[in-house]
């Protein structure tokens, strides 16, 4: 089982809160996955993690970058186990939050993607898992004119402000997904940089499986230099490469594959912004749209009852086409390399070569943590999103700590944007 990953069922333990993935269809996901060959059987076969990341996210991602692993059975005793032993090695908030289901009776079989192959030894590898976020600025016509800052600015930055006000995070971070998206090599470099202050749960850099830099779960908000030292140090004993060679080589290939590319048209299927596809979810249940009752703008009214007459066909498109990239917008995409041997030409793998030390490596990139979202989530979209809108329009562009008024934080008293539900 070397060079291989068990992802396991997690259950929460606070029942309030989102279910962390989509084990079983209700009515109404079973109509709107129901015309997607092969999806709803995986549902009853208990395997519809594995088939969803197949038969959804690999048409949109490419074949060749999604492994949907194998489907093992596995015992209540083992599944116990496992929890305890992987006990340690959890954040604090996660094993408050859920734990792993011991009455499942299958888990996924993938590759680990940390490493080139089961075996490990030979030529060192280094391996990047990037959670890239959302790479775009929306231009719905469906947000309303007191939400028009999601127009202007990304939702990673006004997410960080609410993040750091909540006391969730020690400082905001200098990335920009807009900078990784660009398709530019010199913004993109600029982005993994900014990584480096400040990882969060964006960023982790594993050599030979082992994790060297960033956190466990999105544990490190911030590093200590020692920590980047160290990371260094490691990246520099194992594979002889110095920071600028490393931030080179991950530039390159990141632009050279067009990876990310992929999972930005996959995110652009949500051209209705959650403003929109609220009032197609209301559709699809078929309740009175909460969100309509609390409007007084007749111009914005018009325009959701444009969408609120659409046919239920045409409301689930947009709804899976929303959920779809919300995986996109949530996963993280796993980058390996190995120094690939002198005098070799005919490799399975993709090649860099880095001018600073004279080497090619072969490289592979893959999308992992692609699972389905649950349609009911749908509201916990809305409230999230409206929460972020909410606390950036009143605070404004932060110089210091949004919590103190002398720095820039204070409410402005210019925007209010009312939380639904």
């Amino acid at each position: 089982m070397l060079g291989k990953v068990l992802r396991i069922k997690k259950i929460l333990k606070d029942k309030g809160q989102p279910a962390p993935n989509c084990i079983v269809f209700s009515s109404h996901e079973e109509h709107l996955w129901g015309k997607i060959p092969g999806l709803l059987e995986s549902v009853k076969n208990d395997c519809l993690p594995q088939a969803y990341a197949t038969i959804v996210m690999s048409q949109h991602l490419g074949a060749n970058h999604v492994d949907g692993g194998v489907r093992i059975r596995v015992s209540k005793n083992f599944l116990e186990l496992a929890g305890k032993n992987v006990l340690d090695n959890r954040p604090a908030w996660r094993v408050n939050a859920s734990a792993i289901d011991a009455g499942a009776d299958s888990a996924l079989l993938i590759s680990d993607h940390t490493l080139f192959s089961g075996n490990s030894r030979g030529s060192s590898c280094i391996a990047v898992e990037i959670k890239a976020k959302c790479g775009f600025i929306p231009s719905s016509e469906y947000i309303s004119k007191e939400n028009s800052i999601k127009k202007q600015v990304t939702r990673y930055k006004m997410h960080q402000h609410l993040k750091f006000h909540l006391g969730e995070i020690s400082k905001t971070s200098e990335y920009d997904p807009l900078d990784l998206f660009s398709g530019s090599k010199e913004r993109i470099h600029m982005a993994i940089k900014s990584f480096f202050s400040t990882p969060q749960n964006n960023f982790r850099i594993f050599v030979d499986g082992s994790l060297v830099f960033g956190g466990m779960g999105g544990g490190a908000d911030s590093v200590h230099p020692n920590e980047t030292e160290n990371c260094l140090e490691d990246l520099s004993k194992v594979t002889g490469l110095q920071l600028s060679d490393f931030i080179e080589l991950l530039s390159e290939a990141i632009f050279k594959s067009g990876v990310l590319g992929k999972l930005l048209a996959t995110q652009k299927l949500d051209d209705h912004d959650i403003e929109g596809a609220i009032h197609l979810y209301y559709n699809i249940i078929s309740q009175p749209c909460l969100v309509c009752k609390s409007i007084t703008d007749t111009e914005l009214l018009r325009k959701y009852s444009t969408l609120h007459s659409l046919p239920l066909d045409k409301s689930e498109k947009i709804v899976r086409d929303f959920l779809i990239s919300a995986t996109a917008k949530d996963c993280s995409l796993m980058i390996s390399f190995r120094p690939r041997q002198s005098g070799t030409t005919d490799s399975e793998y993709d090649s860099v070569f880095l001018d600073s030390v004279n080497q090619s490596y072969d490289y592979k990139a893959y999308f992992i943590d692609l699972d389905v979202k649950p349609l009911d989530k749908m509201v916990h979209y809305f409230k999230l999103d409206q929460k972020i809108v909410n606390f950036y329009s009143r605070n404004g562009e932060v110089g210091g700590d949004p919590r103190d008024p002398l720095k820039g934080g204070g409410p402005s008293g210019d925007t209010k944007v009312q939380l639904q539900h």
